[in-house]
């Protein structure tokens, strides 16, 4: 959910650039518009940094005079969470001084002791990405992986370490969530694919290699890079993602990109869909948003529902996918295709929630889903005043 901004230091910014004005020393005010008929909150919204002081020590201000939390990221971007109410303007202020901590809320690390795993969470959710060790032993999980969660703060490292050191699965609650949910050689969660002729998938297997760019506190960006594969008459297609999630959000931002792949190619994402609750799908064309109340890899074991979401601007066609033959407890998937443009990458959404952890039900899901689409096509505006 990427904000619009804008530099204003007493002329236009076009002006100032052209006039060789400096528009980065303190004081500043960061003026956060909503443009949109609903509130928006704690909302993570994105400043250059190069327009704000080069100093290490401010601090970001809220419209009471609170402090924010606030992090850098790789890219050059300063992001903070804003509140703003329908069609209001909201002013932050810049100001000299040290920081209070910032508690860690998004994060991931790679799990060499786990098959290669990629694992990261926010306050909402955590998330698996498969490596190549699990590959080299013959285990076929294309997708994305969902961890659920019931607390805020950080679980996923405790919970390898316990599953692997002490005996304590992460296959069962143990008070703040676990691995219930299946992937096998499916989307899973939201991953990306190829559509061949027929709506055939062509399917990537685990990333070769990671990058992680940023690790929290509030934003965690890897990049995942995967070995060549052919598609269709492209003999060696080498596929990258870009994943970030950010605190709060219940949807990962994910751009795709395909070296080699032909214009016009079919790009896609996809959610699975089990046959433990094979009608519980729904697809909206208009908005280019889909959803699905997962029951868990034991429905009867209790451990409540996984909702998930995939949201798809760009998207084309949005449909429901049988698969050929079913795989394990997987039935088809929930797409969104796309023609794919070697200029630019395909950009989508896509995440979870849990009925133990805050979804009351699958109207209150499908409710934050439309939320989520309307925030990304209704970007805050963010204006940086001298």
């Amino acid at each position: 959910m990427t904000s619009r901004l804008t530099l204003l230091c007493g002329v236009t910014a076009l002006a100032a650039m052209v006039a060789g004005v400096s528009c980065t020393a303190a004081p500043l005010s960061i003026e956060v518009a909503n443009p949109a008929d609903f509130d928006r909150t704690a909302e993570i919204v994105e400043v250059d940094a190069s327009l704000l002081p080069a100093d290490k020590d401010l601090r970001i201000l809220g419209p009471d005079g609170a402090e924010v939390p606030y992090q850098r990221t790789a890219d050059g971007k300063l992001i903070f969470p804003a509140d703003v109410t329908a069609g209001a303007t909201a002013v932050y202020t810049v100001a000299d001084g040290t920081p209070a901590p910032v508690d860690t809320v998004a994060t991931g690390a790679f799990y060499a002791e786990r098959l290669d795993d990629l694992a990261w969470e926010n306050d909402r959710a955590a998330y698996r990405a498969y490596g190549p060790a699990l590959q080299a032993d013959g285990q076929r999980a294309y997708g994305y992986d969902v961890w659920t969660k019931s607390v805020a703060h950080p679980v996923v490292a405790k919970r390898y370490d316990d599953h692997l050191h002490h005996n304590i699965s992460y296959h069962e609650d143990h008070g703040q969530g676990m691995d219930a949910y299946a992937v096998g050689p499916t989307l899973g969660g939201g991953t990306s694919a190829v559509l061949l002729p027929g709506d055939s998938l062509s399917m990537p297997w685990a990333f070769e290699s990671y990058r992680i760019v940023d690790n929290g506190p509030l934003r965690f960006t890897v990049e995942l890079t995967y070995a060549p594969r052919a598609i269709g008459a492209d003999s060696a297609v080498r596929e990258r993602r870009v994943i970030t999630l950010d605190s709060g959000s219940y949807l990962n931002r994910t751009a795709v990109t395909y070296d080699g792949l032909s214009a016009g190619a079919r790009a896609a994402a996809g959610v699975v869909v089990h046959r433990q609750n094979p009608d519980a799908y729904a697809i909206d064309s208009v908005a280019r948003t889909a959803t699905y109340a997962d029951l868990t890899e034991r429905a009867d074991a209790g451990n409540g529902t996984i909702y998930l979401a995939l949201v798809a601007p760009q998207a084309a066609r949005m449909f429901y996918l049988p698969m050929a033959t079913p795989a394990g407890d997987a039935l088809g998937h929930m797409m969104a295709e796309q023609p794919y443009d070697p200029a630019a990458p395909m950009v989508y959404y896509w995440g979870s929630g849990w009925s133990k952890a805050g979804i009351a039900d699958r109207a209150t899901w499908d409710s934050i889903t439309a939320d989520a689409a309307r925030r990304i096509a209704q970007p805050l505006t963010i204006t940086v005043r001298k």
